[in-house]
């Protein structure tokens, strides 16, 4: 496969701005064929990180003459490493006009010590996986729902071993040389353990209980896959509402492949349970990116820009997402089926009693696409050809 020539990053022109991404979404590709006469300064390069962590105002002195203008911003790959760097950029922002692009696969470092992020200064953008919009006619659901989509992952032959090792790199890299957790033996048993709450409201203390680790073990790692990007975390949709809900999050991992990677598999483990978990990861995946790209993204993406949700009463039934945002309210529900049935439009029919305003979506692994008494259904196939502006 050919690599997608475009990305559809949103981000400010113009303007200082973070771009955080977990590990291998393809940062500094992508800021490598956007800014080609940057420099860059990757701190990942121990020498470098070295110089800098003992004295963060050298790092005026290493910007190459020309470096710092708008259309030539200096790029800072892996900020995160160094968090009192930001002083010593804010400064340059402030005093010397420069302009400034700032990378990062964890907010941790940076949360921790309590960086202010330049004090609005710079924008926060975000770098996703591939969405279908990016790869276009690349695109194969089939293979996305086995690979995920991070690049390497997708594109290559290998897609297992490079999800394996991509896992070993995150415990050994940013878990264990980083002092994260006390036990890697046991952040291994949680992650496994919490592979299986995918696409499931989050119990932390049943995560815990399973993972023969303690409650404030397991909300500490819950809180350590947040801020190295590996998780998403939907809050249930309360606007407006009319019933009781319940009060858990959603869960899930941030991709497809890294999922099924981590979700360990035996006898009495269904493929059936695995691919539904995993398809619906693959369309919040393909809504986030959209979502994110659209925040300073183009004006026909514009209609993309809302926050993503999920609902659900304590009478059981749910909807997967809801998409709620000042040119947007719309409904979602996954379903890995070819056949559907009258059960699976119930909550799509609940939501609509409170919410008849909402447009409401059906998507599906079967092979016809039509609408059913106000609801939109759509086959896999259909919703990740479909362009942008077509999709709500």
């Amino acid at each position: 496969m050919n690599i997608p020539l475009k990305r559809t990053v949103g981000y400010p022109v113009n303007e200082n701005f973070f771009l955080f991404g977990p590990r291998g979404t393809g940062k500094s590709s992508w800021l490598a064929a956007q800014f080609p006469q940057s420099q860059t300064l990757d701190l990942l390069d121990s020498d470098l990180q070295i110089k800098l962590m003992a004295k963060p105002s050298l790092l005026e002195s290493l910007i190459e003459k020309g470096s710092g203008t708008p259309h030539q911003p200096i790029i800072i790959d892996e900020v995160q490493k160094i968090p009192s760097l930001l002083d010593e950029v804010h400064r340059l922002i402030e005093k010397k006009k420069k302009y400034f692009i700032l990378t990062g696969s964890s907010a941790r470092k940076l949360k921790r010590e309590g960086t202010n992020l330049l004090g609005g200064r710079a924008i926060t953008c975000s770098m996703n996986p591939f969405s279908s919009l990016e790869l276009g006619n690349q695109f194969d659901f089939s293979r996305a729902l086995k690979s995920g989509l991070l690049p390497k992952a997708y594109l290559g032959k290998q897609h297992e071993s490079y999800l394996a090792s991509y896992v070993t790199t995150y415990l050994k890299e940013e878990v264990q040389q980083e002092g994260l957790v006390r036990s890697l033996e046991g952040f291994t048993r949680f992650l496994q353990t919490a592979s299986f709450s995918q696409g499931s409201l989050l119990n932390k203390v049943k995560v815990a209980e399973e993972s023969s680790i303690g409650r404030r073990a397991a909300e500490g790692y819950f809180e350590i896959l947040k801020d190295l990007l590996l998780s998403i975390e939907l809050p249930v949709f309360t606007k407006r509402a009319n019933r009781k809900m319940v009060k858990h999050s959603k869960f899930y991992f941030f991709d497809t492949g890294v999922f099924r990677q981590l979700r360990p598999r035996g006898p009495l483990d269904s493929d059936a349970e695995i691919n539904g978990a995993a398809f619906e990861t693959l369309i919040l995946q393909d809504l986030k990116a959209m979502n994110d790209s659209a925040r300073h993204g183009t004006k026909q993406s514009e209609a993309w820009n809302a926050d993503i949700y999920f609902w659900q009463p304590s009478q059981k039934k749910e909807v997967d997402f809801v998409l709620y945002g000042p040119k947007i309210f719309t409904a979602i529900e996954v379903k890995a089926t070819s056949r559907l049935r009258k059960e699976d439009f119930s909550g799509l029919n609940q939501f609509h009693e409170d919410y008849p305003e909402a447009k409401r979506i059906l998507i599906y692994t079967g092979n016809k696409s039509e609408n059913h008494e106000g609801i939109s259904i759509i086959t896999a196939k259909d919703w990740f050809s479909l362009p942008l502006h077509k999709r709500l």
